[in-house]
């Protein structure tokens, strides 16, 4: 057995675009080891290549069969010095496993603050920030109560929730008492106030030190919550120029997080009225859908490559100068026609146009059937490629 360091990837293959981290991790010299419940014969041809072994389970819910796969590594290879998922399903596997098998990183004691909306929120507090007026509720009464305190809309999420997902925009006391009719009584909900803004983003990867080697932002065309209430289009992008305050608070909570050697993508309101910056919620993990490759066609660098820098040598070696505005813009053919077919955007838009996707399923209620990623140094510019790309027939 060698001294090599050995970094097991959980669920590696998902998403897609994710395959990348097994490859520069094997080319920085450790041992890469994947466990997942996808057959083998399912993983990418670069999977198979870059991962050294991989242990399947039926059932990655099952916490003994995850356990057992990490102490057969273990036995097999030695001392396990990273286990990461990049993905917030897996956050608390992670921190579960680290925790038991005394591997450096988020530990079970940490969720708290870093997957609860409450959690996050006594942090904004002790960083003098302003949050969202609201609370976790307990039952229909209190709701009742407290949504009369914060006047309607009120918003009501999971404590413990990933994006927008079972995430209400509730009108009336009436909407409200219908929520309890299909709530999930297992699960705790926290109720804000309806702030009237759009959401912006601090992103980036911290090095080992919890310095921040790396940061970008994003624009939303609208909240995710809009787009799948109107089952519309939609677009973000990362723009070239990062406002000083959402630098300044990115910073501050980062650091108020304890955030080391990993990825991390922080939501902000910008108020409309005063454009304030309101912070909404912490991830401990990349942005989802394309953005992390996004960030690479930005700066035309190699995130997948500067991780594994950071985790081999704490070292962040890309030179970061934002050339290019980059966009993602969807498309949902169930809803609309279009002006211009795939090859007709190909001609317009020229070298400005990366990609064209086709989006799974069950992505696509909220990133579209297609998606095309685009970039330009103008703004001006990539403004006018989203309008193409969304003009009606």
């Amino acid at each position: 057995m060698t001294n090599q360091k050995n970094f097991i990837l959980i669920s590696p293959h998902f998403p897609d675009n994710f395959a990348p981290f097994a490859q520069r991790l094997k080319e920085q010299g450790f041992r890469t080891l994947g466990i997942a419940d996808a057959p083998y014969e399912q993983l990418s041809q670069s999977l198979k290549e870059n991962l050294v072994e991989y242990y399947r389970v039926d059932q990655m819910e099952d916490y003994q069969q995850v356990y057992r796969a990490v102490a057969y590594f273990a036995y097999k290879y030695g001392k396990i010095d990273r286990i990461e998922s990049h993905n917030e399903h897996w956050l608390s596997l992670d921190a579960r496993l680290r925790t038991d098998f005394n591997i450096p990183g988020y530990q079970i004691e940490d969720l708290p603050k870093i997957q609860t909306k409450s959690g996050m929120k006594e942090i904004f507090r002790s960083l003098g920030l302003t949050v969202a007026k609201g609370r976790v509720f307990t039952d229909q009464a209190d709701a009742l109560a407290l949504a009369k305190e914060l006047n309607y809309p009120v918003i009501i999420k999971p404590n413990r929730g990933v994006g927008a997902s079972d995430t209400y925009k509730i009108h009336s006391e009436e909407e409200l008492k219908t929520f309890f009719t299909y709530y999930q009584p297992d699960v705790t909900y926290i109720m804000e106030e309806f702030i009237l803004g759009d959401i912006v983003t601090f992103d980036g990867i911290a090095d080992q030190d919890g310095k921040v080697v790396f940061y970008s932002t994003l624009n939303y065309s609208e909240a995710v919550l809009d787009t799948l209430e109107k089952n519309d289009d939609m677009f973000y992008y990362i723009p070239r120029e990062i406002p000083e305050d959402i630098y300044q608070m990115g910073m501050n909570i980062v650091k108020a997080f304890e955030v080391k050697e990993r990825f991390f993508h922080l939501e902000f309101f910008r108020t409309k009225k005063e454009g304030r910056l309101i912070p909404l919620e912490v991830n401990m993990r990349p942005p989802g859908g394309l953005t992390i490759d996004m960030f690479n066609y930005a700066n035309d660098i190699d995130v997948f490559q500067e991780y594994a820098n950071v985790v081999a040598h704490n070292q962040f070696l890309a030179d970061v100068t934002r050339p290019y505005h980059c966009a993602y813009v969807s498309r949902k053919y169930g809803q609309h026609r279009y002006q211009y077919t795939n090859a007709e955007l190909k001609e317009k838009i020229g070298m400005g146009l990366i990609s064209i996707q086709t989006i799974p399923g069950i992505f696509a209620q909220i990133m579209g059937d297609e998606g095309y990623l685009i970039r330009t140094p103008s703004k001006t510019q990539l403004f006018e490629f989203i309008q193409l790309i969304h003009q009606r027939a």
